[in-house]
């Protein structure tokens, strides 16, 4: 399991590579918490629940990277794991717990803001594991 971010001038492109759906949709999370803080710098002092959902597989990770950066920017809470379940059934939808404190731009390294997720250039490939490819407006 692993993401790297790809170059680009003003946005971030991810890509996703895991064994899993489960553990593409936690790498994902960890790049786009990583991509605005230093998220081994949080603590484990409170939690928040959350969830996303769509129709496919396209919007649920839309909407996935629509709830994390709400919760790190919004409603300002340092994200530094998340427990989730995956739920494919008619729809698709992720119940989440994420653990960590509130947000201190100095002390976890506030790097970005993330604007908003993009449907242009998603990928989603399932053989012999999963790929992920996805651009967030920064």
């Amino acid at each position: 399991m692993s993401y790297r971010f790809l170059d680009h001038a003003t946005d971030a492109i991810i890509e996703v590579k895991a064994k899993d759906l489960k553990e593409a949709f936690s790498v994902t999370a960890d790049a786009v918490i990583n991509l605005t803080l230093d998220q081994d710098k949080v603590e484990e002092k409170e939690q928040r629940e959350f969830s996303a959902q769509g129709k496919d597989l396209r919007y649920l990770l839309f909407s996935w990277l629509e709830e994390i950066p709400f919760l790190l920017i919004t409603e300002g809470f340092a994200i530094r794991r998340i427990e989730f379940q995956l739920i494919e059934n008619n729809d698709f939808k992720i119940n989440a717990i994420a653990f960590g404190e509130p947000l201190d731009f100095k002390k976890h390294n506030f790097k970005v803001e993330i604007k908003a997720p993009t449907f242009y250039d998603m990928e989603i490939n399932q053989n012999e594991g999963v790929f992920m490819r996805f651009l967030l407006d920064l």
